[in-house]
Order: structure tokens, then sequence, then C-alpha cells
């Protein structure tokens, strides 16, 4: 053998165990909690309903320097509709030091789903797909393991009930710790 194949292969053997020595820095695991306000209309074939609603959630993700990608739970609690979600979602943002800006969308389910409106016959919501964007800002706490999420999030489901499609839009905060 060589010397220039021998310090290919050196070189080579070293460059692939320090990149998998230093995996754990080129990405952050997180879990977090959402609170998000706004509203839903839930669009029929003769008119439109529509009221205010609050949402809660938590995620669990991975941070990667211009991606992330998580799992999302959410609960819609409005007036008459209570609707459970699950998503995948994926953003990309804007790498800067404190503030990050961000888009992001995802697709996912609603399940165990109610409504009931005010003559209180409760009806089963259908599982179906659903889709969502997101665009915020990422707030870096440098100091602490913590960023906060301040959002825009619309999320749409067709055909939740017979020829019923659900809108719900919101502003939220999200409070991630990075592990």
């Amino acid at each position: 053998m060589n010397t220039k194949s021998f310090a290919i292969l050196t070189a080579t053997t070293i460059m692939l165990s320090a990149g998998a020595a230093n995996a754990n820095m080129l990405f952050d695991i997180y879990a977090g909690g959402t609170y998000g306000f706004g509203g839903y209309t839930m669009y029929t074939g003769d008119h439109d309903i529509s009221k205010s609603a609050q949402s809660y959630g938590a995620v669990l993700g991975m941070d990667i320097p211009m991606f992330r990608v998580e799992l999302e739970y959410n609960y819609l609690d409005a007036d008459a509709l209570n609707i459970n979600t699950g998503f995948v979602n994926a953003y990309f943002k804007i790498p800067t030091p404190i503030v990050k800006p961000y888009i992001g969308a995802g697709i996912g389910s609603t399940f165990d789903s109610k409504y009931e409106p005010t003559h209180g016959i409760k009806t089963d919501i259908d599982d179906v797909m659903a889709y969502q964007g997101m665009l915020g800002i990422t707030l870096n706490l440098p100091v602490i393991p913590f960023n906060i999420d301040v959002e825009g999030r619309v999320m749409y489901a067709p055909d939740i009930m017979t020829d019923i499609d659900l809108l719900q839009y919101e502003g939220r905060a999200k409070l991630r710790y990075v592990f």
C-alpha cells in the first residue's frame, strides 16, 4: 500500500469518526407546550358558523440549524366544538442569533372530537386528515435552555361532518425546553 492511499484512508477514518462523535451537536431535541387563542369557521352549504376558540397542546421535536421537525398534539376548545388533533410539522427557519423567523406546514388528523350546539344534541366528528400552516418567530434565550415561539397558525380539516369543513385560525405561543 503506498503512502498516498494510506493517507487518504487515514484522513477519511478520522473525518468519519469525528463526525459521529459530534453528531449530537448538529441537532437539539426539545419538548414543550402551546397555548393559542383565535377562532374557527365551519363552512356549510347554507351558512357559515364562526366562533372564538382556544387551543392547548404539546410538542416533541428535533431542531436542526435551518430546519425543525416535530410531533404535535392539540386540543381545540370552543363553545360547541371540542377537537383533538395530531400533526407532523416541518419548519424552515432563518438561523439568526436571537430572533429566528420561520415558516412551517403540517399534516395530521382529527380524532375523538365532538360538536355540541346550543340545542344539546352531541355529534361525533369524523376522523379526517387535517392540514396546517404556521408563520412566526423563535426567541432563543441563550442563557437558559428554553425557546419561545410566537406564531400565527391556520388549520384546515375538510369534511369533519357531512359537507362541513373546518378552518381554525389563531395566534399562538409555544414554550420549548431544549434538552
